[in-house]
């Protein structure tokens, strides 16, 4: 069984992916039609043109058929056995006779190209690289006379090859590369989480052993009040169990600082206004009075006020001179942060967190472990957006 590599972060855009398919369509067809021009078999009124152009127009469709249908390993012996098979046919018959075709050749080194980069044992490169090379022994067959040029053109063919499974094997290593540098920053942000947790379940575990501590100096004295305090006890034991399914499922515990818990919104207007003393820099913050209202796990509320943060950083960085704006609503009973950009004044690098950036891996990656969903991508006009929800322990009643 061969799994390919993932490619998660080479992936662009939908319409840039549409358009690069058009593209590489249009090309495609250009080249199809040359190789119907120049073939021989249509001028001489024979069939001969058939196999070739065929041929060509076969390995086309493998390129652009799905994963989900036949994998890019199995579409590359298809066409590798295909091409050699089709080959074989014409040099051992006198009755099959056809020109070379250049989009066959083609669309056989793009396939080389992509198991050489995704295909974690590409044994298939080596019959597609000889599809390629001994493409050109179709158009002189056995003729001594044809020798020469057959050599040469399957030399021209070795480099190539040989240029496109070094260029595979490059997008190969960086693939690798990324896919660790990813890994690390997910695993940063796993271990800063269980940080978090840890210190929120010692700050909740803390308050019951006091609660008990109380519920036993007034057992005697005033055992009216031990029913408040055993509620109480009984919120904070469930809230403590909610954090600890949450730290084992990062399965890391790390010391540090504790974060202030129940001042979200005071310290997110602070990052805020943060922001706004920078020279040029512009942030509006709207907190709906049901999002003040809604109780927040301690988790959540960090990884609320880092998604924040983060945005803040980026702006700064890739925005320049753009307004930022910050909102904060309930919406279908979970917390909604949005924080968007205008188009910045002077265009720089790609935001980190877009496309093939590491900071949107790290907060989408903090937002799923907290049970969250975020979304980040270019607006139209522009300018970036992120927009995460977040689950919520109560809803404040609407009609109270």
């Amino acid at each position: 069984m061969h799994n390919e590599v993932p490619d998660e972060g080479a992936a662009l855009p939908r319409p840039a992916r549409h358009a690069l398919t058009a593209g590489l369509c249009g090309a495609l067809l250009l080249v199809w039609l040359l190789d119907l021009e120049s073939s021989d078999g249509i001028r001489d009124g024979d069939n001969n043109w058939i196999p070739p152009l065929v041929a060509g127009a076969v390995a086309a469709l493998l390129l652009f058929i799905p994963d989900r249908y036949v994998s890019l390993h199995r579409r590359c012996w298809i066409a590798a056995v295909g091409s050699l098979a089709l080959t074989a046919t014409m040099l051992l018959t006198t009755e099959v006779r056809g020109n070379w075709g250049v989009l066959e050749s083609i669309c056989l080194l793009i396939l080389l190209g992509r198991a050489c980069r995704r295909i974690p044992v590409p044994l298939v490169a080596l019959p597609l690289g000889l599809a390629v090379i001994t493409g050109p022994a179709r158009s002189f067959g056995w003729d001594p006379a044809e020798f020469t040029s057959v050599l040469t053109f399957s030399f021209l063919l070795t480099f190539a090859t040989g240029g496109v499974i070094g260029l595979g094997c490059y997008l190969r290593v960086l693939d690798s590369r990324r896919a660790r540098a990813v890994e690390s920053v997910r695993q940063g942000e796993r271990l800063e989480l269980a940080r978090d947790l840890h210190d929120f379940v010692a700050h909740h575990v803390t308050g019951i052993v006091v609660q008990a501590n109380a519920a036993r100096a007034i057992r005697d004295t005033a055992p009216e009040k031990i029913d408040a305090i055993l509620t109480d006890i009984h919120d904070a034991g469930t809230e403590t169990l909610d954090s600890m399914r949450r730290l084992v499922r990062v399965l890391r515990e790390v010391d540090g600082p504790p974060r202030r818990h129940g001042e979200l919104f005071s310290e997110i207007a602070a990052l805020v206004s943060d922001f706004c003393t920078g020279e040029d820099q512009r942030a509006t913050l709207s907190v709906a009075a049901a999002a003040r209202s809604a109780r927040l796990a301690p988790e959540v509320e960090t990884s609320v006020h880092r998604l924040v943060q983060e945005s803040l950083t980026n702006a700064r960085r890739h925005a320049p001179g753009a307004l930022v704006s910050v909102r904060i609503d309930l919406s279908d009973d979970r917390l909604r942060v949005e924080v968007a950009n205008t188009p910045p004044v002077e265009r720089t690098a790609l935001p980190v967190g877009g496309h093939g950036g590491f900071g949107v891996v790290g907060l989408r990656e903090r937002v799923s472990a907290v049970d969250g969903t975020m979304e980040a991508g270019a607006t139209p006009d522009g300018g970036w957006r992120i927009a995460a929800d977040f689950p919520v322990l109560g809803v404040p009643d609407s009609s109270a």
